[in-house]
């Protein structure tokens, strides 16, 4: 079947303050506390007591519940009898920081006002053996946390506009304008916009190519008056943010028709966050990776240690993806694995390139896993996942940002390509 190259191709993204969002950042703030406590009290990556966390938000008005299980150290959990019991006040706090951070103080959702419930407790131990008796046995690797299938995803798509992020344009863009309101409402210049927000992007693909935008669609909650006592309309939210989504765009991409820049559809966006809707943790997993424009594995990310592959090697298919893309190996490129709750080693491995590959799909297979090997070990320790760097990416994406000096964003690094071009 030939490959389609002239096509309409739409994304969406949320901002940090919608209500899934929210969920996510307080489940990846409570992992990033965890993890800080074992650095803290010294609990190297190996150790048979360091973190464990599958950990689930749900907000709506004026109330957030933390549930899941985990295993940590004291102050986070302290010893009651022969059970695990958390510090619930501790986990209270974290909420609430997180949600002043994203700017939630409003009478339906506020950092201060919402009743925070904590229904966090030990791992199972079923669970823990899953992931702990691999390593007994042998000495070094231990289990995947989980069975399930995982996929990485790179393509040349934003490198015109910016380099090294090898992502689809429609999910790059929609991403960007989020960020841009975002920094216009903090910093005070988009002063009447609040938390909650929602970007979609529709990009035209002439000859396999981004070229532009056929469809923006915005939707951000804002006051009900502006600071001069005037209603807010979508008119004027739209004159409001038209620049800041202007610039999110390469030149020549804004949608000129009014018809095809859509703010607010509704006709009004005052009431959101979650007073507005319910939020859950891992509802917004097509946001978080490639916008649909390629696979997604069976689970989310947010809340999750790195022994659970649904996280670790969601990156690390990711990780390689982007190396044999930034090698010139192909243009696009897909990466599949798949692994048993207790088996260090996939169960399978799938490279495609979708038809624009320069190499052979079965050599590139063949050589990956003797350059990086693919155990949730070996992922941990590579891409140095045991450190407190989870919270930024709950918002905006985990794949397409860039490496940050303190390990954050660490499977966007290209440090393999050089390596894969000399293989081939």
């Amino acid at each position: 079947m030939a490959v389609r190259k002239n096509y309409l191709f739409t994304s969406e993204s949320v901002s940090e303050g919608h209500p899934d969002k929210v969920c996510d950042q307080i489940s990846d703030g409570v992992l990033d506390a965890f993890l800080a406590n074992d650095i803290k009290l010294g609990i190297d990556d190996d150790s048979a007591v360091n973190t464990r966390l599958g950990c689930e938000t749900l907000t709506t008005t004026n109330k957030i519940v933390i549930a899941g299980e985990g295993r940590g150290q004291a102050p986070l959990f302290k010893k009651y009898g022969s059970q695990a019991v958390i510090n619930r006040d501790l986990l209270t706090q974290i909420a609430r920081d997180v949600v002043k951070d994203i700017g939630y103080d409003q009478d339906g959702f506020s950092w201060h006002g919402s009743d925070v419930e904590v229904l966090l407790h030990g791992q199972s131990p079923d669970i823990a053996m899953g992931v702990d008796a691999k390593k007994k046995k042998t000495g070094d690797e231990e289990g995947a946390g989980d069975q399930g299938m995982m996929f990485g995803f790179a393509c040349t798509d934003s490198e015109l506009y910016e380099k090294n992020s090898f992502m689809p344009a429609p999910i790059f863009f929609a991403h960007r304008i989020l960020r841009t309101l975002s920094e216009g409402r903090r910093s005070g210049k988009l002063h009447d916009l609040q938390p909650d927000a929602k970007s979609q992007v529709t990009v035209q693909y002439v000859d396999g190519k981004a070229v532009g935008c056929t469809k923006v669609v915005v939707s951000t909650q804002h006051n009900a008056e502006s600071r001069n006592g005037k209603k807010y309309t979508p008119g004027m939210v739209r004159d409001l943010i038209s620049d800041a989504v202007e610039s999110s765009l390469p030149d020549g991409w804004m949608p000129k028709k009014g018809s095809d820049f859509l703010v607010n559809p509704t006709g009004n966006f005052v009431v959101g966050g979650p007073d507005g809707d319910c939020g859950l943790t891992g509802r917004k997993i097509i946001v978080d990776t490639y916008g649909g424009y390629a696979p997604h594995g069976g689970g989310a990310f947010s809340g999750k240690d790195p022994t659970k592959v649904d996280r670790s090697a969601a990156y690390a298919t990711r990780y390689l993806a982007k190396n044999v893309v930034a090698a010139g190996l192909a243009e696009r490129c897909t990466i599949q694995v798949a692994y048993a709750i207790g088996v260090a080693d996939p169960m399978s491995l799938l490279v495609d390139f979708h038809g624009t590959g320069k190499v052979d799909e079965r050599k590139v297979e063949k050589l990956l896993p003797e350059m990086f090997r693919l155990t949730p070990t070996n992922i941990r320790r590579t891409l140095k996942l045991n450190r407190p760097i989870y919270r930024r990416t709950a918002a905006y994406g985990h794949f397409g940002r860039a490496p940050e000096k303190d390990g954050g964003f660490s499977w966007e690094k290209t440090d393999l390509a050089a390596q894969l071009k000399k293989a081939f």
